[in-house]
């Protein structure tokens, strides 16, 4: 007796995309420990940086990592990715984001959809890769350096600032991860993204976070705004939410009990819904796709019959009846 082999249908997607500054940690990543180790406040830093872009016409991100690579000069403090790494370890993250990304992955199993999560950040990607929350996650998108043979960093190899975030939502919603792949500018249809645009929620704390928040719920996505829950300070998320930029805004707290964690199980539970009705329609759209490419052929075939030979046309009719048959229901 034969096996009878069943493909299970393909689960739906979900990406989380996070900016991580002030959004999974209270500060700046560089704050901590980085900064510090040059025997340097942070805002003496920041000042620095800040005044370097802004007097050589740089962009911010690429003045603060040049900035870094000077001070490690000056100090004898090579920057390897192993120091950044270790670094990353000490980073403090806010309240639950330690298991929340397990939770939101056991939740969304259990009504069929699997959660990819993604990091789109300004910040450091060497840094977030030492960090605890590195092994749940699908692809950091991040500031990073090359290195030369030593391992030491030497150069930016990317730079990500508020505008060029969004690239990188495209690139999850095209499956074309790699910085390099300009596959990601092809059109596209939306049958063959790797995962739907409206399946894609965006979380950020600030204005360089707008513009993947606008292009995330302009493609019918969710974005959320978060804020310090120490601090409570909610201009911003009052601002973006007033704008319509952003679905929903909550505390920075990722806790099981957390307004944050209701929204996404909210979210969850509308895309879940969503695809049922998504599948539902699929099989509903079969057979009126047949239907109407056997009226198609029908109408061809009157059109035809006088101009052919009546074995041919006897082999089209045949083809015909059989499309009929195989459509559900009278559709004399």
């Amino acid at each position: 007796m034969s096996e009878t082999t069943t493909t299970e249908p393909k689960r739906a997607k979900i990406a989380i995309c996070y900016d991580f500054d002030k959004t999974l940690s209270p500060d700046d990543m560089q704050t901590f420990t980085l900064i510090p180790s040059f025997g340097m406040n942070a805002k003496e830093f920041w000042d620095q940086s800040n005044e370097l872009a802004k007097s050589n016409l740089m962009d911010n991100n690429l003045a603060w990592m040049y900035q870094l690579i000077q001070y490690s000069k000056l100090k004898r403090l090579p920057l390897q990715k192993d120091y950044f790494h270790e670094i990353g370890k000490k980073v403090p993250l806010y309240k639950g984001v330690d298991s929340w990304f397990s939770r939101i992955n056991q939740y969304a199993e259990k009504k069929g959809i699997e959660v990819e999560h993604y990091i789109i950040s300004s910040g450091l990607k060497e840094i977030i890769e030492g960090s605890a929350i590195a092994p749940f996650l699908k692809r950091v998108y991040a500031s990073s350096y090359l290195y030369t043979a030593d391992g030491v960093a030497e150069w930016p190899a990317q730079a990500i600032n508020y505008t060029n975030k969004t690239q990188f939502i495209f690139r999850i919603a095209k499956g074309c991860f790699e910085e390099y792949d300009e596959r990601v500018n092809d059109s596209m249809d939306d049958e063959q993204l790797y995962i739907p645009y409206e399946n894609i929620v965006y979380i950020g704390d600030s204005a360089t976070d707008i513009p993947c928040m606008r292009l995330v719920k302009s493609k019918g996505g969710y974005s959320i705004g978060v804020f310090d829950p120490a601090k409570n300070a909610r201009k911003k998320v009052y601002q973006l939410f007033g704008d319509g930029r952003i679905n929903y805004y909550a505390p920075a707290d990722y806790s099981a009990r957390s307004d944050l964690t209701r929204y996404m199980k909210q979210i969850i539970d509308e895309i879940a819904t969503r695809e049922v009705i998504k599948a539902e329609q699929k099989l509903l759209r079969r057979n009126a796709d047949a239907y109407k490419a056997y009226t198609l052929l029908s109408s061809m075939a009157d059109t035809i019959e006088p101009s052919i030979p009546a074995k041919n046309m006897k082999k089209l009719h045949a083809s015909i009846q059989k499309m009929k048959d195989s459509i559900d229901g009278n559709i004399d």
